[in-house]
């Protein structure tokens, strides 16, 4: 269907647990440097993708993330350090339901917990990671082992005790909530890990995006070297997301302005396809958990496109 034009520049797109044909879009004015937030909530339809609902910040917003426990609960990642909490069932004036302030510096990572379901967390340039509950006021745990900003913070698919979290300072960690430090260092790449993700069909493996331009995939349990290296992309990799319905199938997209789709473990080529919708650099990328193969990217161009992995993202 064709794309939407936010007022704003693009940071983040996040399906909804729960209705298959809504989106939420976290975006910022002025490329995030300076200025205000929207966060929109759109919605599918055979006319296009709408506007649903919007609610306006003081800061930009870098990141968003639905509650996994209730569908009308929506929370984003602000530059001022906040996260915002909004009820969608909730009057305007209601809104925001709650601002956490406790990070030092940008919030750019929210990610909720799938299995439990009653926590997310947030990863922040102050270089922590924190775990939120909406039930209580203040964060459960502050981890600060990263010596420079984190990029994401992501639940493993599994296992509720469990992320891992990307770093400028070059790693990805593994923690384990129950434990007092993290379980695994990983130096994944000789540059900037701006994302990171686990296999939704077996937790050992993950995959991270760097400065580097490359993309790797590694099993946790012999992190000495990657399983598979996916090279492609010609400038930085901001997202790389594991479909949640076929084992090896990974997303990604990058400053190049491109959206890929990689299968890591084919025999020879690994790239199954490219997008060039975006005409800035395409820095927010989901998949559908609802509607297999359905993807949705938005940029710094001001548009969110959704589309079925086999299909034109600007075919209406």
């Amino acid at each position: 269907m064709p794309g939407f034009r936010t007022q704003f520049q693009g940071y983040s797109v996040r399906f909804s647990p729960f209705e298959p044909s809504k989106l939420a879009v976290a975006t910022s004015q002025n490329f995030g440097i300076i200025g205000n937030g929207r966060q929109y909530v759109l919605e599918m339809g055979p006319e296009g993708i709408v506007e649903w609902r919007v609610f306006d910040t003081m800061d930009g917003l870098y990141d968003c993330v639905w509650s996994e426990e209730n569908e009308n609960i929506l929370v984003s990642a602000s530059g001022d350090g906040s996260i915002k909490v909004w009820d969608l069932a909730a009057p305007p004036a209601a809104n925001p339901l709650r601002s956490f302030e406790e990070h030092t510096h940008e919030v750019y990572s929210l990610h909720w917990n799938q299995v439990r379901r009653d926590c997310f967390l947030s990863g922040s340039w102050d270089d922590t990671v924190k775990l939120w509950n909406l039930a209580h006021p203040t964060s459960l745990r502050t981890f600060a082992e990263h010596t420079y900003c984190v990029y994401a913070a992501q639940w493993n698919p599994q296992q509720a005790d469990v992320f891992l979290s990307a770093s400028g300072d070059c790693t990805v960690k593994i923690w384990d909530v129950r434990q007092p430090r993290a379980s695994l260092s990983l130096a994944a790449h000789q540059y900037e890990v701006l994302a990171a993700d686990w296999c939704k069909y077996n937790d050992c493996i993950i995959a991270t995006g760097s400065v580097d331009k490359s993309i790797k995939v590694w099993d946790v349990r012999m992190p000495e070297r990657e399983v598979a290296q996916l090279l492609g992309h010609t400038y930085a990799v901001r997202r790389v997301l594991f479909s949640p319905h076929v084992e090896t199938l990974v997303a990604s997209c990058s400053y190049d302005m491109t959206v890929r789709l990689w299968d890591y473990a084919a025999p020879e080529d690994a790239l199954v396809r490219v997008w060039d919708h975006h005409s800035e650099f395409a820095v927010g990328l989901d998949w559908s958990t609802l509607v297999e193969g359905l993807l949705a990217s938005c940029g710094w161009d001001e548009m969110t496109f959704c589309w079925h992995m086999n299909a034109d993202p600007r075919a209406s």
